[in-house]
Formats: structure tokens, C-alpha cells, sequence
């Protein structure tokens, strides 16, 4: 019973999976989804999806299946004493499902055809893997080996001439049996450091942030779904930059002019301070509406770029929103620029719908 029980559950997940993968593109628009999200779980609402219930009568007494009833006594439909009618309408059926945040960043993968990334810097840190090196007279039948219990019965048998070669049945017992064991053993693992950069000057409104903080969740789970140890660093900037928390990142408003220098500045004081290259995988993502002040500042952000952070850096996503305010010439001045670096991504983001094209673009060449 809970072999068949499993087996249900398995294929319902399945279900879930395939529904969710079908319509991933939609919930990947949907800044909702986030503010669902667990710490290792995120509830999604799975439409069309009628899971069968027992539906009790709101009566208390009285109807079919209470109380005393004779042979043959055919079942009637309701008195018609009950208020409202029947409607024509298909209801729609929503089941909110928890999946975790390893199944969402494998979706993403086979969804966008996202190639898994080499890693580099895997010295450093750390972690523990259990590895079955040896056999043992104890422990749990669910690591009993089974031929080494064959060859230590087999061996018995011979010892003690109870062996019959013309009828060689060989019957374990207690003492012969042998069970793996295991012993943890250092692996190394890659670790990852990404910052996000924001604009947050007066021209970036309240629209063009939540395409930043919809994709930046993206980004985030997929990131965090090919390396174990991952450190996540935010800065925003108008015409000064500062590095700030998760929340405030999302949710700061501020005014001002632009100067997207000052970002890469601090960005790149963050790397000389705590994140070695040779030992890092760093990631950085920029979002602006493209308006920066002056060519003068843009010349300073290509030489920050070409100079210091590239060097260092595994890959340099700029994501330009459409702003009404914002001009949108940094994007053209970095693609004239940069056009042959395979180490910059550049990613036009007019409105939500264009965060599931500028995922593939940023994480698609696997670096």
C-alpha cells in the first residue's frame, strides 16, 4: 500500500511539473510569485488542475446516506427549496502547490535550454560527502551487500562441507551477512558571489523596479541552483553609490541624477576587499534605464569595465528597462564598445514580458 501510495504521489508531481514547466513563461512575468517564496520553497497557484473530494451536504439531516432507508428506494435530486440555480460557466480550479526552489531553477534550465556553467575557484570552500568505502557485520538491511553476504555464506558452506555442488543452494545466515559503510570525505565546491547594481535615480520608477527585482529572482535561483556556497551583494545608485540589503534594494525609492560610475566603483572595491577572482565566480548585474550623465561619466564606466571588472569578473550583465525619462544611450555606447567581449551580456527589457527573453540572454552561454 504505501509502495502504490508513493507511486500516486510520484505521478502527481509529475503532473504538477509539467503543468507548471507548460506555463512557466507566465509565472516568470508574475512579481507575485516571489513575494510566495519560503526559504527553500515557493507556493505556486496551478490552475485546471480538479483534484478529487468527498463533498458533504450542508444539510444536517436528512438526504442520501443519513438515517433509515427501504431497498430500491431510488435516489432523488435536491427538493429545489435551496436559494441560487445552477450555473453555465466552467469553474476554474486553482490548487496551490509547494515547490522548491531546486525544482523551479531546474524548469528554468530545460525551459530556456540554459546550459550548466563551468565553474572555477573550487579550493577554498569546503563541504562534506558521505562515500561508501568499506563493508561491515552490521547495519541497516537497506545497505546489506548482497554479494558479499553470497560470498561469505558461500565460504561457510565449503568450510564446513555442507556445500552440494549438484544441488547448491546457499542459505545466508545472521553472521554472514555484510553491509556497507561509509566515512564523510572533504569535496570541494565552487563558490559564487553576485552583486546587483540598480539605478535608482528620479527617471527609474516603481514599474521599472519590479522588472528588476522579478528578474533579479530569476537570476538568483538559477545561480543558487548550480553552486552550493553563494554570496549575494546589492548596490544602488543615483548620482552616489552605496551597498544596501535585500530589502532595501527592493524597495528604495530615491531621486537625483545618475552617475553609473560610482557603482562600478564600489563593485569593484567589493571584489579587492573580500572576493578573490582566483578563487571567486563573479557574477554582476546592472539595471539601469540608460540615462547616465554625460559622455564624460560613460567613458569612466568603459574604462572601469575594460580595465578592472571584466578582468575579474566571470560575466557582466547590463539590463536596460524602458524608462519615458531615461534617454537609453548607455546600452548603444557599451554595444559599440564591448561588441566582441563574450564577457558582457547586454539585455533590452522594454516590460515583464521581455524578463523571459533577457534571462536566456544573460545566463544562456553557461559562464
Amino acid at each position: 500500500m504505501v509502495k502504490k501510495i508513493e507511486k500516486d504521489h510520484s505521478r502527481f508531481r509529475n503532473i504538477i511539473r509539467n503543468r507548471i514547466k507548460k506555463d512557466l513563461r507566465k509565472y516568470i512575468t508574475r512579481g507575485e510569485l516571489i513575494g510566495k517564496k519560503g526559504r527553500e520553497l515557493v507556493s505556486i497557484p496551478v490552475p485546471q488542475i480538479n483534484i478529487p473530494h468527498f463533498r458533504y451536504s450542508p444539510k444536517q439531516t436528512g438526504g442520501v446516506g443519513q438515517g433509515d432507508g427501504e431497498v430500491g428506494t431510488p435516489i432523488a435530486r435536491s427538493d429545489g427549496q435551496e436559494a441560487g440555480g445552477a450555473g453555465e460557466g466552467a469553474g476554474e480550479h486553482i490548487l496551490e502547490v509547494d515547490v522548491s526552489l531546486e525544482e523551479l531553477a531546474q524548469m528554468l534550465g530545460e525551459t530556456l535550454e540554459l546550459p550548466n556553467i563551468a565553474a572555477k575557484g573550487k579550493k577554498n570552500i569546503v563541504s562534506q560527502k558521505d562515500k561508501y568505502s568499506g563493508i561491515s557485520t552490521a547495519g541497516p538491511e537497506s545497505l546489506r551487500h548482497f554479494k558479499r553476504t553470497y560470498r561469505q555464506a558461500l565460504r561457510r558452506h565449503i568450510i564446513t562441507h555442507t556445500y552440494d555442488p549438484d544441488n547448491p543452494i546457499i542459505v545466508p545466515m545472521r553472521e554472514d551477512r555484510r553491509y556497507r559503510t561509509w566515512k564523510s570525505v572533504p569535496r570541494p565546491e565552487a563558490n559564487a558571489v553576485i552583486i546587483y547594481m540598480m539605478d535608482v535615480s528620479g527617471s527609474m520608477g516603481d514599474e521599472q523596479k519590479e522588472i528588476v527585482r522579478i528578474e533579479s529572482f530569476w537570476i538568483d535561483t538559477w545561480l543558487r541552483y548550480q553552486y552550493k556556497n553563494i554570496s549575494t551583494r546589492y548596490i544602488i545608485h543615483d548620482a552616489v553609490a552605496r551597498e544596501v540589503d535585500q530589502e532595501t534594494f527592493y524597495h528604495t525609492r530615491e531621486s537625483g541624477g545618475t552617475i553609473i560610475s560610482s557603482a562600478y566603483k564600489l563593485a569593484n572595491k567589493l571584489i579587492d576587499e573580500r572576493y578573490n577572482p582566483a578563487e571567486w565566480n563573479i557574477y554582476l548585474f546592472h539595471f539601469s534605464d540608460g540615462d547616465n550623465w554625460g559622455e564624460i561619466d560613460t567613458e569612466e564606466c568603459i574604462r572601469l569595465l575594460e580595465k578592472l571588472l571584466l578582468v575579474k569578473a566571470n560575466l557582466f550583465c547590463y539590463g536596460q528597462v524602458e524608462s519615458p525619462y531615461g534617454s537609453g544611450q548607455f546600452i548603444r555606447d557599451l554595444d559599440n564598445h564591448f561588441e566582441d567581449n563574450e564577457k558582457i551580456v547586454l539585455s533590452e527589457i522594454p516590460d515583464k514580458d521581455a524578463i523571459y527573453k533577457s534571462i536566456k540572454e544573460f545566463l544562456g552561454k553557461g559562464k
